[in-house]
């Protein structure tokens, strides 16, 4: 079992949950992003520079997941997939994506992508606050404690 990052877009509060988890409970950390990441020295955790290129850190990591493997992406297609491969999803906001729920998230996100192209939407989601960090390691906590 081991714990998968979507680390292009990963906030750094989430990074420092996740590399404090990965060596207090010996469980394997890898960090996948097309540039150099800084992470904290372990044994337990390493990060993987793919090439630049659309979906490329996204595919390393549907090719390298395993059943019941943990993956941290906001990224919905990605979470699909992972899905798909019997792993486990949350995002750095501490959202679980589970077979029940991909499909309604797809659709919603097809939907804001059609209304951000017409000029209806702007922007994204909000400032990571605290409760999302609060959020994110109480996710992160269940599912440690039922591996």
């Amino acid at each position: 079992m081991a714990i998968w990052v979507d680390a292009d877009a990963c906030p750094n509060p989430i990074k420092e949950i996740l590399f404090r988890a990965a060596i207090r409970v010996e469980i394997p950390l890898t960090l996948v992003a097309n540039h150099a990441l800084k992470i904290a020295p372990s044994p337990w955790i390493k990060m993987i520079q793919v090439p630049a290129g659309f979906d490329v850190a996204d595919n390393y990591i549907v090719q390298h997941v395993d059943k019941d493997d943990l993956v941290i992406t906001s990224d919905i297609p990605l979470a699909a997939e992972l899905i798909e491969k019997d792993a486990k999803v949350i995002t750095s906001r501490g959202e679980t994506f589970t077979p029940q729920n991909i499909r309604e998230k797809l659709n919603m996100r097809d939907f804001m992508d059609t209304m951000r192209s017409s000029g209806e939407v702007h922007g994204g989601p909000p400032a990571m606050g605290s409760k999302d960090k609060q959020a994110f390691a109480n996710a992160l906590d269940r599912y440690l404690a039922s591996r």
